[in-house]
């Protein structure tokens, strides 16, 4: 039976267990499998839109409940970041100039 099946479509946070880490993550409950919970993400990336999803098994959920936070969007989905460096100028200190 899908322990969270009640939460499908909802945007959730869970802390789970990696080896020796514990680790945080938000995102939408995409499917619930009896076994494991898949929580989906979408970003923008270079104009098209890309989805992540990452798989985490029930015996290493160590809390989950629904979350009231909205996705903040991304930096690229705000503004394309322009590369704007000024030329450097390196003094070597053991040369004359």
């Amino acid at each position: 039976m899908a322990r969270y099946s009640n939460l499908l479509g909802r945007r959730i946070q869970v802390t789970y267990r990696a080896g020796d880490i514990v680790l945080p993550a938000t995102g939408n409950l995409a499917a619930d499998s009896g076994k494991s919970i898949f929580l989906e993400e979408n970003y923008k990336q270079q104009g098209s839109v890309k989805t992540f999803r990452w798989e985490i098994p029930y015996p290493c959920i160590v809390h989950l409940n629904e979350s009231a936070e909205v996705p903040s969007p991304s930096a690229s989905v705000q503004s394309p970041r322009e590369a704007t460096r000024e030329p450097l100028s390196l003094q070597f200190k053991n040369r004359p100039a």
